[in-house]
């Protein structure tokens, strides 16, 4: 059978070239950040040309557009799943940003070029999209904490803002390539909990109380 040609004549992206570039891609991403993520590097890794590349992806910036639409909608699936774990909405939220935090710990150098590292604009708007998402997710589980009584009153959207801006500023050092801060996540993860439990009003849980109490 003939392959179905497109109206320029060439023939129509393969599904699983495509998706081979996209995996490429993020491999590459993942070892050395968007700016050692080149055109040819990318094509190498998927054993492909520069040419086959272009013939999927006009650009670059195209091809990165969708990794980090696809990496940021798994992020964020991870973090709903994690609050489905737990019962209440202030555990829910303290589920959320550990998961983030252990997530990006976990995965440095692709939290960096995630959240942090100089990107195409267009990439960059992907990235800005990826943010707001966290902060409406994170707003809407400050609202049911509200209405439960489990948090006071406040202004949801301000705050998951400012809960964002912790977790991201608390990452900075410890995610970027070039600072050689050396934070454990067993060291980070606790205190910046801590940080969002008390920007969120949110009381302590018992577990740290007892441990308080045991430590006097």
């Amino acid at each position: 059978m003939t392959a179905r040609r497109t109206q320029g004549g060439a023939p129509p992206p393969d599904g699983r070239t495509r998706e081979r570039l996209l995996a490429a891609a993020r491999e590459v991403l993942e070892e050395g950040g968007y700016a050692g993520a080149s055109v040819a590097a990318i094509a190498r890794r998927a054993g492909l040309s520069a040419g086959a590349l272009y013939r999927h992806f006009p650009s670059k910036a195209d091809l990165f557009v969708e990794v980090f639409r696809a990496a940021a909608e798994g992020e964020l699936a991870a973090l709903h799943e994690a609050a489905a774990q737990r019962e209440s909405h202030a555990a829910r939220l303290e589920a959320v940003v550990a998961a983030y935090a252990r997530r990006a710990l976990a995965n440095r150098r692709l939290a960096w070029a995630l959240v942090h590292e100089p990107v195409d604009p267009r990439v960059d708007a992907e990235r800005l999209a990826y943010r707001r998402g966290y902060c409406r997710g994170m707003a809407a589980l400050l609202r049911r904490g509200i209405e439960a009584g489990e948090l006071p009153e406040q202004n949801a959207e301000l705050t998951a803002a400012a809960l964002v801006g912790i977790v991201a500023e608390t990452l900075v050092g410890p995610l970027s390539p070039l600072s050689g801060e050396a934070v454990s996540e067993a060291e980070l993860v606790p205190a910046l909990l801590r940080l969002c439990r008390r920007a969120a009003g949110a009381p302590d849980v018992p577990a740290l109380r007892g441990l308080r109490a045991r430590r006097r």
